[in-house]
């Protein structure tokens, strides 16, 4: 009898947690198609990344790598805020999702999101929320998000 295993696309693009040596693999250049990301030196990168390692599983960052370009072609992460209201609950904040743009229409994207979203369920919490361009919103509508109020920021930079 054979076993059920995933297919060759399914294990090519896996999710997976931000490894140190992902900075080599085109991490911090994918963000750059995202927003501002100015160079990271090797130490800057390392300094961060054991900052965040440090909070477990309340800072998580993601990724999927191509395994036969062995770059980092979609990303995302969610912190988890801990609250005093509902009975002291916690709530997912998803942020700096980005797909290549060469690798876009492949449902990374989705698989991202999807991978945020069940850490946030699993580590308890009421809900998880992102905030999106008026473009993207489409996008999230199809991973189960719906609008509810407005953003507002204030940048200090």
């Amino acid at each position: 009898m054979q076993s059920i295993s995933c297919s060759d696309e399914e294990k090519k693009f896996q999710v997976r947690k931000l490894e140190i040596s992902d900075k080599s693999k085109g991490f911090i250049e994918l963000l750059q198609q995202l927003t501002v990301c100015d160079s990271v030196s090797d130490e800057e990168f390392r300094s961060r990344f054991e900052e965040i390692s440090s909070y477990g599983d309340n800072h998580v960052i993601c990724v999927i790598e191509d395994g036969s370009s062995q770059k980092i072609i979609a990303t995302g992460s969610v912190f988890i805020e801990r609250k005093f209201i509902r009975n002291c609950s916690k709530v997912g904040h998803i942020e700096d999702v980005v797909v290549d743009s060469n690798a876009r229409g492949m449902q990374l994207g989705k698989k991202i999101v999807e991978y945020l979203t069940d850490h946030a369920r699993s580590v308890g919490c009421y809900k998880v929320i992102l905030d999106c361009s008026a473009k993207n919103r489409a996008f999230y509508e199809k991973c189960g998000f719906e609008q509810k109020e407005f953003e507002m920021a204030k940048y200090f930079i």
